[in-house]
């Protein structure tokens, strides 16, 4: 819930050219499939599944280290103080560096709250290095940086423009952290403290790569900034905008009247609806959705009151304390099916996911509308990966400290064995075509393929 104060690359062939006569592996290739599936047994083969080790790249070094997989590259994060170190790795036909590039890490002054982390997020030809608030775009292909924002870019699709969201406060009302003075504070993009909320906030869509202005929306007051698509939904404490991210044309706006004496004091994007929430000094009382295309009132109701352990459920509507977690119809607010008060959930890939909410272990994949299980998940206890739109790639700790991993395809509705790794690996991710993993040798790469 957010509550604000509002006033493939090709897939690598991995196919040998000329491949030996199968008489020559038949009988190598039967025992070694045996062995995985025994040590994996449970899942379904399901489809022909191809899994190679490409190589390691080096781990980045220093403090505050990070790595990430975006599409068919890995990029390291690296450094501390007053710089960044970012290089950026090919993945194929092997692991190797294409270029590295330094700018301004974060340094905190005295007036300032840390908040945000280390991220590379790649869109069109740019990569968006962040660091805390601020944000570094280069080009992808060179390392060259184009320009930088004191505050976060969230980029839209189509890799050209993004927009940047900045609040303008009254003058004389920067918090005194060394007074230590009580009462509700108000934080701006760059993270400094306020005592009163802004006076306005200033939406811009800039161009990613040349950081030039596209268009400007000015509104009054804190808002929170959505998006669905290539559209930014706005909501402010008087109205909900959807707004052409291309072009900043307000395509529909609806007014939020108050309820009583609840006024919009938040909202989110959830379930695929806009949810709007009311009440009063930053406690929900009443939600009340929207559709985002259309931005009718779709239904309301009394926002639940949990006051302890209230459920997870990421991008799930649900409702209720655990002892009763309903999912909810987005378009009608009905309950339509009872998750057990045991699990977390999300949706991913077109499931929802649920995962024990002790552990974290995965323990099945549900169908969104009934609750149905579509995948169990037993014995697949390390973390599930997989961004937007790619497979859901699952691990398996084995003997030694070995991982095993297997993929979900949308419309296979199993678990196909992807392979094992011959050595101990940790914090793995993945996408359309390859998974990464911390290991000995490094950052330990592999592509796959199943079909």
């Amino acid at each position: 819930m957010a509550l604000i104060e509002l006033d493939l690359t090709t897939q690598p062939d991995l196919a040998p050219a000329s491949p030996p006569p199968a008489y020559r592996y038949r009988l190598t290739g039967l025992l070694l499939a045996g062995v995985l599936l025994a040590v994996l047994g449970g899942s379904a083969p399901g489809g022909s599944t191809l899994w190679r080790y490409l190589g390691a790249v080096p781990p980045p070094g220093g403090a505050e280290t990070q790595s990430r997989l975006v599409g068919d590259r890995v990029y390291t994060i690296s450094g501390s103080g007053g710089e960044r170190v970012t290089t950026a790795f090919a993945l194929t036909p092997e692991p190797h560096e294409l270029w590295t590039v330094r700018y301004p890490g974060r340094v905190i002054g005295p007036d300032d709250v840390g908040f945000g982390g280390v991220d590379a997020r790649q869109s069109g030809d740019s990569l968006l290095l962040t660091d805390g608030p601020a944000t570094t775009v280069v080009d992808a292909r060179t390392g060259r940086v184009r320009w930088q924002s004191d505050v976060g870019i969230t980029a839209l699709p189509g890799g050209r423009v993004g927009f940047i969201q900045n609040q303008v406060f009254r003058q004389g009302t920067l918090y005194d952290q060394d007074s230590g003075d009580p009462g509700v504070l108000y934080f701006s993009a760059t993270g400094r403290p306020h005592t009163e909320p802004p006076v306005r906030t200033e939406i811009r869509g800039v161009d990613l790569v040349t950081g030039e202005t596209r268009w400007t929306n000015v509104l009054a007051g804190s808002v929170n900034v959505l998006t669905r698509g290539s559209d930014v939904l706005v909501v402010a404490s008087d109205r909900l905008e959807r707004i052409d991210g291309g072009t900043g044309a307000v395509r529909r706006e609806v007014a939020l009247p108050r309820i009583g004496a609840d006024r919009p004091i938040g909202g989110d994007l959830t379930g695929g609806v806009v949810v709007i929430y009311y009440g009063r000094a930053g406690s929900a009382d009443r939600e009340v959705v929207y559709s985002p295309d259309t931005l009718d009132q779709l239904w309301q109701r009394p926002a639940p009151e949990v006051l302890v352990d209230p459920p997870a459920c990421g991008a799930v509507l649900c409702s209720g304390p655990r002892t009763a977690l309903e999912v909810l119809d987005p378009a009608t607010g009905q309950a339509v099916w009872r998750a057990p008060g045991t699990v977390d959930m999300d949706l991913l890939d077109g499931y929802v996911l649920e995962t024990n909410a002790g552990s974290g272990i995965p323990l099945r994949l549900v169908d969104p509308a009934t609750g149905r299980v579509r995948v169990g998940l037993a014995g697949w206890n390390a973390e599930i990966t997989g961004g937007a739109g790619a497979p859901i790639v699952l691990r398996k700790a084995l003997r030694g400290g070995r991982s095993a991993f297997g993929v979900v395809l949308a419309d296979r509705d199993q678990v196909q064995v992807l392979g094992a790794g011959p050595k101990p690996v940790s914090e793995c991710s993945s996408n359309h075509a390859y998974v990464l993993c911390r290991g000995n040798n490094g950052l330990e790469i592999w592509t796959y393929r199943s079909g």
